[in-house]
């Protein structure tokens, strides 16, 4: 997710995060090193850990959630804390990705003997570069130096074994461990929250005051809306995001906090909608900016700033609360 500082082009933390990568990557004859985490271990059940990457999981980093079963362990989202770690304190049975962007699948290839599954709706960005990119719609410029950054900087790894599932996909770890997969669309066409006993993870339902993030080829206002109702009702008492808030304990913070990054989506709305007084274009409202900050930059941000315009102006249009008075040029009112 491009989250609240700016884009995921940004590479401003990469260096610190990745200074101490340990060049280990598993053969096909050996087993995943582990490592020693420490204080960023913290465990949060018997069976369930949260390890907490650089800067409380800012990107470029995140918080991954490891699930000890039974039978097998499993780990969420490996992060590029992760990697530069040298692994998770335990070995990996089984890699879980929420959703298809470069952080959250940092670890695919580092874990080369684990199994790895993600929603059918983002399984081509496991698979394959070009898929993963696919899910941003980013093109020209802006494409090469993702691709670029994407290889070299999050240890892109291709895993054309990885395999999908669905909602309410239940994985049993053995010894009554199990991670329940609830889809939550939105960010993207795949993403989703995992249901571990009293442990929610929310992945890019983020928390933050920046608010949710749509800006993608693959995003869409309505689901991330509806999704955003749906985790509201799971009950828990651990909250999980994968970056910046962390760990949440206690339904009633979850419920307040929530809310308040739900509410972001309408104060969006109606900034636009006060912007549409008078006739503009699709690239007024680019220019005018309401995602990012004007002090952001980034080649990436006014591809960001036209799709999340484009999804407010069709809300607006069925809604009859704006009407395209001109080719090309909308104001608010109705027709």
């Amino acid at each position: 997710m491009v989250g609240p500082a700016g884009p995921k082009l940004e590479r401003q933390h990469l260096g610190a995060v990745l200074s101490d990568v340990v060049n280990v990557h598993p053969t096909s004859s050996m087993r995943h090193p582990t490592a020693d985490w420490g204080e960023q271990q913290v465990r949060l059940t018997d069976r369930v850990s949260v390890l907490v990457g650089a800067d409380n999981g800012a990107y470029p980093s995140g918080n991954s959630v490891l699930i000890e079963g039974g039978a097998e362990t499993a780990l969420i989202d490996p992060s590029v804390t992760v990697v530069a770690k040298g692994g998770a304190p335990v070995d990996v049975d089984l890699v879980i990705n929420s959703h298809g962007h470069e952080d959250h699948v940092a670890g695919n290839g580092f874990f080369s003997q684990a199994r790895v599954h993600i929603h059918d709706d983002d399984l081509l960005a496991a698979h394959s570069l070009d898929g993963l990119i696919e899910v941003y719609g980013f093109e020209g410029e802006t494409r090469d130096e993702f691709a670029t950054m994407v290889a070299e900087e999050f240890n892109y790894q291709p895993r054309p074994d990885a395999q999908g599932f669905s909602d309410g996909h239940v994985f049993n770890l053995g010894g009554s461990v199990t991670v329940e997969a609830l889809h939550l669309p939105g960010h993207t066409r795949g993403h989703s929250g995992l249901l571990i006993d009293d442990v929610f993870f929310l992945s890019d339902i983020d928390l933050t005051g920046f608010g949710p993030y749509y800006g993608d080829a693959w995003s869409d206002l309505d689901q991330f809306d509806a999704s955003l109702t749906k985790a509201r009702q799971v009950e828990a008492n651990w909250y999980v995001t994968f970056h910046h808030k962390g760990i949440i304990e206690g339904r009633e913070t979850f419920l307040r906090m929530i809310d308040g990054f739900h509410a972001v989506i309408e104060r969006r709305h109606q900034q636009m909608l006060g912007f549409l007084s008078e006739p503009r274009t699709l690239e007024d409202l680019v220019t005018n900016r309401f995602v990012y900050r004007p002090q952001n930059e980034g080649a990436h941000i006014d591809s960001v700033e036209r799709r999340t315009a484009e999804l407010h102006l069709a809300r607006m249009i069925e809604r009859d609360e704006a009407t395209e008075v001109e080719p090309g040029r909308y104001q608010a009112g109705s027709a």
